[in-house]
C-alpha cells in the first residue's frame, strides 16, 4: 500500500488552517453578507492588510478582494472603547459601513453617495457637540471650529472615494438650521474623536482611518451594497477574531 510521504503507516495529513482573518472566525460579524478585514501585526504598526468578503448563496464565503496593501494611523491602533480625539490612533472593532461620499462622481456604488464641493466639510469641533463628527454641505466659513473641521476639498485625492465607518457616529435625529448646519439631538462621545473612514491613500499614514490605492478603492465602492448589511473589522492579527 503506498503511503504519504513524512507520515508514518495510518497516520492523517493535517488540514490547513482557516486563518484569523477569514469571515468564519470573526466574532461579530452577525448576519452581514459583506465584511472587509483589516488585519495589523502588532497594536503599534501604521501599515495593514485589507481583504474582502461575501457570502455566497450557498452561505459560503468567498474572498473578492486580495490582500491588499493600507495605511492605518500614525498612532497605530487601540480599541475603539480607548480611542481619544487628535491620538492619529486607528480604532479597532466592527464598524457598520452605510455612507459614502467623495471629490469624484458616484463610482457606481449602491451605497447612498454624495459629491462634495468647496463648501462641504466634516466637524468635530468638542465644544460644539450637537454638530460633533458630522458631514456638513452648509456654505459657511467655519472660523469658530479653527482645526476641528476638516474642509474636504483641501484633502485632494485622499477624498476621491470615502466609505464611512459607524465609529461614534452620533445616533440621534438629524436636522438642517436657517443656516444649512446639520445637528443631531443626541451628540457622539467628544473624547473619541471622529472622521473614520476607508478611502484613498496618499502614500502616508493617515489620522486614524485607513488608506489604500485608489484603485482598490474604486473596486470596493462599487462592491458595497447596504442590502447586503456590509461591515469592516479592523483588529490585530492575535485579536481579529475577537473584534
Amino acid at each position: 500500500m503506498a503511503l504519504i510521504l513524512g507520515l508514518a503507516p495510518g497516520a492523517r495529513a493535517a488540514q490547513p488552517t482557516t486563518p484569523e482573518w477569514f469571515p468564519t472566525q470573526l466574532a461579530h460579524i452577525d448576519n452581514s453578507d459583506q465584511v472587509i478585514v483589516v488585519t495589523a501585526a502588532k497594536w503599534s504598526a501604521t501599515e495593514g492588510t485589507l481583504r474582502a468578503f461575501e457570502r455566497s448563496a450557498t452561505g459560503n464565503w468567498v474572498q473578492v478582494v486580495d490582500a491588499t496593501y493600507a495605511q492605518l494611523g500614525y498612532g497605530g491602533l487601540v480599541n475603539a472603547g480607548d480611542r481619544r480625539q487628535a491620538s492619529g490612533k486607528t480604532p479597532t472593532g466592527t464598524f457598520a459601513i452605510e455612507t459614502a461620499f467623495g471629490r469624484l462622481p458616484d463610482p457606481g456604488t449602491a451605497l447612498p453617495y454624495t459629491k462634495f464641493d468647496h463648501n462641504d466639510a466634516w466637524t468635530y469641533d468638542p465644544n460644539q457637540p450637537t454638530t460633533y463628527n458630522l458631514f456638513q454641505n452648509a456654505a459657511v466659513r467655519w472660523d469658530a471650529y479653527g482645526k476641528y473641521v476638516e474642509r474636504l476639498w483641501k484633502y485632494g485625492q485622499q477624498y476621491n472615494y470615502v466609505a464611512v465607518l459607524d465609529f461614534n457616529l452620533p445616533t440621534g435625529e438629524v436636522t438642517v438650521g436657517p443656516n444649512g448646519i446639520r445637528r443631531t439631538s443626541s451628540p457622539a462621545d467628544t473624547r473619541r474623536g471622529g472622521g473614520i473612514f476607508l478611502h484613498v491613500s496618499n502614500g502616508d499614514k493617515t489620522a486614524g482611518c485607513i488608506a489604500i490605492a485608489q484603485e482598490r478603492m474604486a473596486q470596493i465602492m462599487k462592491w458595497l451594497d447596504p442590502d447586503q448589511r456590509p461591515v469592516i473589522v479592523i483588529g490585530t492579527l492575535a485579536t481579529i477574531d475577537q473584534m
